[in-house]
């Protein structure tokens, strides 16, 4: 493992697990409906990321970079779209648990609030290629360290969904699923909030 690898991993450690607009769908989806529609999410924000990430290496990065300012559109609809979940959340007087929804429907959440957030190319055609040597070549070089960051991110989301998933039910358990209905509701606030104040890399 050379020195750039290794730092390139340490550095996309410690960014993937802050808790981002990602990690807070993740986790409310966890709360209010359990493991799997937890996972379910997370695949949808992998795949988004995973289409992110090739357009960042493809260099189109650059292009996004000139038209963001005609993208805006794309934030401010991820975060109605999130605001409209969390206040959902808050309203519904039914248990969110008990309510069927479809897996496509989840992962779709998960896909769309992530796609949403341009800030994601921007970061990834900023931050990769500080860790590539010219000289041993491009494209296999950012290929590696796409697919390292992408499966170092799914592992880490998926811990959070089982961990989250774990204390809903606890709460479910305790509370009737109330306090669960009304802490996904906030997490969901709490991922508009951050989508919307997060500034272009």
């Amino acid at each position: 493992m050379s020195i750039e690898y290794f730092s390139f991993l340490l550095a996309s450690l410690v960014i993937i697990v802050i808790p981002g607009p990602n990690v807070l769908v993740i986790v409310a989806a966890s709360l209010s409906r359990g493991r799997r529609s937890g996972l379910q999410t997370v695949a949808g924000t992998s795949l988004a990321m995973l289409i992110q990430l090739v357009v960042a290496a493809l260099g189109t990065g650059l292009l996004v970079n000139t038209v963001a300012a005609g993208l805006i559109w794309l934030k401010w609809a991820g975060v109605s779209y999130l605001l409209y979940l969390g206040i959902t959340n808050l309203a519904s007087r039914t248990d969110t648990a008990a309510q069927a929804v479809s897996p496509g429907l989840i992962f779709g959440r998960g896909f769309w609030i992530s796609l949403t957030n341009p800030k994601t190319i921007l970061f990834f055609a900023a931050f990769l290629p500080q860790f590539v040597t010219p000289e041993k070549g491009y494209i296999a070089q950012i290929a590696v360290l796409s697919l390292t960051f992408w499966v170092s991110a799914v592992l880490l989301d998926s811990s959070y969904a089982l961990i989250a998933a774990r204390l809903g039910q606890r709460f479910q358990n305790l509370t009737r699923g109330s306090l669960v209905k009304h802490c996904s509701g906030l997490v969901y606030l709490g991922a508009a909030a951050l989508l919307a104040v997060s500034r272009r890399a």
